[in-house]
């Protein structure tokens, strides 16, 4: 039987380009592997937290053994400090649609995939000080100064969303709708690629983001924990990536590793319900594949 017909996917063509989006711990790698084994393809990461070198472990990497199996890019090859945003993954995304290789480009990072079907504004990055200045500021006060179609336009509740369109006001002279409103095209067409959302329910979720921690801190994730207490800043993205507050304060004795481990989960839960909403808000004529009914 073919390994992808439990999918729902034995018709799939080995030459289309494959797009796996789905909520943390639902199986979206697994997918991809079981693809890129039975048609060929080189699998490619969308995940913000997984393109950092600190980490293997602790953001769920696949392991030397998958990397094995199946090409794999853009995983682990960003220093933990280096700067990374949607535009530039796009740019190191660009040279993998055009390889020999069709890719399979999965992971959780729902702005990544609407960059790369919808377009990403080439938006001037943000002045050092102009982000100072934003992060000094109060939400009400940055939202008054936005122009109106911006506003109808971002989560006003979201400090990090006004911010960012505070910054690009400030620092360029015009809304982030007007920058939105010259969108280059995108880099993949969704009608030419197979687009896939791994739909994965809050009870059916709970106990596997459970598992994955327990099976985390068993595999070495303290570890890379001890590596990077050094380097640890909490401003930065990679030390942002979920479970490493926790697992940091735990290393350092600030917590006991049962409440780091139920503090981790709760904020790996809400951080997967804000992954559905993105898709099932942005993503919608996506192919939806329930994966609790397929294992």
């Amino acid at each position: 039987m073919n390994k992808l017909a439990k999918y729902g996917l034995s018709q799939l063509s080995p030459e289309q380009p494959v797009l796996i989006a789905g909520p943390t711990a639902s199986g979206k790698s697994s997918l991809a592997l079981t693809i890129a084994e039975t048609q060929g393809g080189i699998i490619v990461n969308a995940d913000a937290s997984q393109i950092y070198d600190c980490w293997r472990v602790i953001t769920a990497c696949p392991s030397k053994d998958e990397e094995a199996r199946a090409p794999h890019a853009l995983y682990r090859h960003k220093a933990y400090n280096a700067p990374h945003s949607a535009g530039h993954w796009l740019r190191d995304v660009e040279p993998f649609l055009y390889g020999v290789q069709r890719p399979i480009i999965v992971g959780g990072t729902g702005l990544y995939f609407t960059a790369l079907t919808k377009g990403l504004a080439d938006i001037p990055a943000t002045p050092p000080e102009v982000r100072l200045q934003g992060n000094a500021l109060d939400l009400a006060f940055m939202l008054d100064q936005l122009d109106p179609d911006t506003v109808s336009r971002i989560e006003v509740a979201n400090r990090a969303r006004v911010q960012r369109a505070w910054e690009v006001q400030t620092s360029s002279g015009r809304g982030l709708a007007q920058w939105q409103d010259e969108t280059p095209p995108p880099l993949v067409d969704p009608e030419h690629s197979f687009n896939i959302i791994l739909d994965a329910e809050k009870e059916w979720l709970t106990p596997r983001i459970e598992q994955r921690f327990d099976l985390m801190v068993g595999g070495g994730a303290m570890d890379e924990i001890a590596s990077m207490d050094a380097h640890y800043d909490p401003s930065l993205p990679s030390c942002r990536a979920i479970g490493v507050p926790e697992l940091i304060k735990c290393h350092r004795g600030e917590l006991d590793l049962q409440t780091a481990r139920e503090e981790a989960c709760i904020a790996t839960r809400q951080y997967a319900k804000r992954q559905r909403t993105w898709f099932r808000s942005k993503m919608k004529k996506w192919n939806l594949i329930d994966i609790k009914e397929m294992l």
